[in-house]
């Protein structure tokens, strides 16, 4: 029978889940498909090594939508019970990262911990447990966040032993966005004005002396400045970036056409490849890409005002988390691509190649389908474990 989608774009078919946040789902991990097949298949002498990494790509998606399906699945309050814990063993997992015999270097970075020939990166989880730990916790305390000492003293130290751990790897990429995400919580729990205007200040200190204190990053915020002062040395990711939007115009060079990915745009299939489709499908094909971030965006804080309106506060809190998280993530990265961030090692939700990335994003999807779900069948929603 035909799907009939609701004035809140649920559809009959899809049963439980959201019609309109799942379609939009699903049409950003066929442009992923297309897009990295694109990038990654260049030529046919690389003995199948291409081939091979579009398959790994097929496989994360795979395991992703399994797991975010398994997600929705389970109530919000399951994740509520469990916030304390997860955070305790996300935690851990960041300490093993740094231990030279476990954790695995990869360009300086130390992010990455093998199992057999998987690798996961913490990093990536901490953000989906961050979600749920500050959900748990601003909930927990709704009624005492004017307190100073409970509304950003406690929050901060849970931050800052994190963003710590991040920084040594170093991943500040993913510490902003974590960061951003958990003060965008604050703010929706009821933490003072006052005292989210001074966690912002302290944050863009801290950050400015991170910034001036590493010579590495002083130098991609200068280069971000005037990429074309050094276009083949410090300005090369950012410039060969912008060359590629210029070329793609309005409807785009065509698909599998791009110049710049051949071996002229680093990271081409990760955190560049918004320029790839900028070049490839043009200014349409960017529009309809943040046109798809767009509809995911109102359906995931449509999804947490349906939850706020029953009366399921960490639930919202939950839903607003994943996708403010999603977004922001989304908003840099198209930045860095289009000139206007400096450059940050963050992959395109959803879209971008990278394992542990598009498998967390997904959970996080699944976190705001499984707040949908407690909200439409709240029977169901309690007996979830």
């Amino acid at each position: 029978m035909q799907a009939v989608i609701d004035a809140r774009g649920h559809a009959g078919a899809l049963g439980s889940f959201d019609a309109v946040l799942l379609g939009t789902v699903m049409a950003l991990l066929s442009l992923s498909i297309i897009m990295v097949f694109s990038v990654t298949v260049v030529d046919d002498s690389d003995g199948g090594a291409s081939f091979a990494r579009i398959a790994r790509h097929s496989a994360h998606i795979a395991v992703g939508v399994i797991a975010m399906l398994l997600i929705s699945r389970f109530s919000p309050v399951f994740w509520q019970r469990a916030a304390r814990l997860l955070l305790v063993a996300g935690i851990l997992l960041l300490i093993l990262v740094l231990i030279p015999a476990i954790g695995i270097e990869v360009n300086g970075s130390r992010r990455w911990l093998g199992i057999a020939s998987i690798r996961v990166q913490p990093s990536e989880l901490m953000k989906f447990i961050m979600i749920v730990f500050m959900a748990d916790y601003l909930t927990r305390r709704r009624g005492q966040l004017k307190s100073f000492r409970l509304g950003v003293v406690n929050v901060a130290a849970v931050v800052g032993v994190v963003g710590m751990l991040l920084l040594l790897e170093p991943d500040l990429g993913s510490t902003v966005v974590i960061a951003a995400t958990v003060f965008a919580m604050m703010y929706v729990a009821g933490v003072r004005y006052s005292h989210m205007v001074l966690c912002i200040s302290v944050a863009a200190t801290a950050f400015a002396a991170l910034v001036y204190l590493s010579p590495y990053r002083l130098q991609r915020v200068l280069s971000f400045q005037d990429p074309w002062a050094d276009p083949w040395n410090t300005g090369f990711q950012l410039s060969q970036a912008l060359i590629a939007f210029g070329r793609g115009e309005w409807l785009g060079a065509g698909l599998g056409q791009s110049i710049q990915k051949l071996f002229y745009l680093p990271h081409a299939g990760n955190d560049f490849l918004a320029a790839v489709i900028a070049e490839e499908l043009g200014f349409a094909g960017i529009l309809v890409l943040i046109t798809l971030y767009m509809l995911l965006v109102w359906r995931g804080f449509a999804i947490a005002r349906q939850a706020d309106q029953g009366g399921h506060d960490c639930a919202a809190l939950i839903a607003r988390g994943a996708t403010i998280l999603i977004a922001l993530q989304a908003i840099i990265n198209l930045g860095v691509n289009m000139g206007v961030l400096p450059t940050k090692g963050l992959t395109l939700p959803l879209v971008s190649y990278g394992g542990s990335s598009m498998i967390v994003t997904l959970m996080l999807v699944g976190l705001v389908l499984g707040v949908d779900r407690q909200v439409r069948m709240p029977a169901a929603g309690r007996g979830s474990t």
